[in-house]
C-alpha cells in the first residue's frame, strides 16, 4: 500500500487553489480597470474637449481630438491671465511644503526625542486639530490675518498652512521606528539635537519625506476655497480660482468650454508630474509594498 508524500500533497493543494486565486486575482484585475476608467474618463473628455473650437462642442459634441489645441492652450496663458495664476499656485505650494516639513520636523523631533511635562497632552491636542473642519476656522482665521495687514497677500495664503497635524503625525510614527541603538550611539557620540536632526534623521527618512512633500504640494496646489476669501486681486490669485474666474470673465460672452477645460488641464499637470516622479516614495509613506 503506498503512502502519498508530502510532496506530492502539496502539488495537489496547490492545483486545487491555484483557480480559486486566479478568479480573484482576475477580478481584482478587472475591479482596478473599472475604477481607473471612471477615474481617468472626465478627464480624457476634458483633454479631448480642450482641442476643439466651440462650435464643435455645441453642435455636435464629437469625442475625437481637434484641431485647435495650440491655439486653445495659448489663449488660456495669454489672453486669460493664467501664467500668473500658475507662477501663485506654485509659489505658495513652495513655501507651504517647505514650511510645514521645516516645522513638523522640529515637532516630531521634540514628540519623540524630549522629555518634557505634558508632551502627550499636546501630541494629543495637534491629533485633535484634525478633527476640527477647515471651513470653521475661516472666520476667525480671517480675522486675524486681516487684522495682521496680510489681506492679499502671500503671506495670507501660506502663513496659516505652515503646521500640520498630519505630516507631524507621520513623521512621528517614521522616528519612532528608527532603532534605539542609532539613538543612543548619537548621544554617546555626543550629536547635539539638530546634528542628529540634520545627519541622522533625515538622510534616514528620504523616502518619507519626499512621500509627504508630494502629499503637501497636492494639498497646497488644490486650495481653493482660502484663497477665493483672502484674495481680491487677480494678479495675486491662484489657478483654482483661477479657472472659475475663466468661467466668469468668458460668461460675458458665451461660456467656451474648450477653454475652461485647457485651464483645467494645464492647472492638473504639476500635481500629475509630482505623483509619477514620486510615486515609489509616495506609496512607501502608506505602507505599500511594491513587487
Amino acid at each position: 500500500m503506498s503512502t502519498d508524500t508530502p510532496s506530492t500533497i502539496e502539488r495537489v493543494t496547490e492545483s486545487l487553489e491555484r483557480p480559486t486565486t486566479d478568479r480573484t486575482q482576475l477580478l481584482v484585475h478587472i475591479g482596478l480597470g473599472v475604477s481607473v476608467f471612471l477615474m481617468a474618463f472626465p478627464i480624457l473628455i476634458a483633454l479631448l474637449v480642450s482641442t476643439q473650437e466651440q462650435g464643435v462642442i455645441n453642435s455636435v459634441g464629437d469625442l475625437a481630438p481637434g484641431s485647435h489645441m495650440v491655439d486653445n492652450y495659448q489663449t488660456v496663458m495669454t489672453d486669460y491671465n493664467f501664467g500668473v495664476y500658475l507662477l501663485n499656485s506654485f509659489i505658495m505650494s513652495i513655501i507651504i511644503v517647505v514650511g510645514k516639513l521645516a516645522i513638523s520636523l522640529l515637532a516630531a523631533l521634540a514628540i519623540v526625542y524630549y522629555r518634557f511635562p505634558f508632551k502627550n497632552l499636546m501630541f494629543m491636542l495637534i491629533l485633535f486639530t484634525l478633527m476640527l473642519p477647515v471651513p470653521v476656522r475661516f472666520v476667525p482665521l480671517f480675522n486675524i490675518v486681516t487684522d495682521l495687514g496680510w489681506y492679499n497677500s502671500m503671506l495670507a495664503l501660506t502663513i496659516p498652512y505652515l503646521a500640520s497635524a498630519t505630516t507631524v503625525f507621520l513623521l512621528r510614527q517614521h522616528f519612532l521606528s528608527i532603532p534605539e541603538s542609532i539613538v543612543e550611539q548619537a548621544k554617546l557620540d555626543g550629536i547635539g539635537p539638530l546634528k542628529f536632526l540634520v545627519y541622522v534623521l533625515i538622510p534616514m527618512s528620504k523616502g518619507m519625506l519626499a512621500g509627504v512633500s508630494v502629499i503637501m504640494f497636492i494639498y497646497a496646489w488644490n486650495q481653493y476655497l482660502w484663497p477665493l476669501v483672502i484674495i481680491d486681486s487677480q494678479a495675486q490669485q491662484v489657478t483654482q480660482v483661477g479657472i472659475t474666474l475663466l468661467q466668469g470673465d468668458i460668461q460675458a460672452g458665451e461660456l467656451q468650454w474648450s477653454i475652461v477645460m485647457a485651464g483645467a488641464i494645464i492647472t492638473l499637470i504639476p500635481p500629475l508630474l509630482a505623483l509619477i516622479a514620486f510615486r515609489k516614495p509616495l506609496l512607501e509613506t502608506f505602507g505599500v509594498q511594491q513587487k
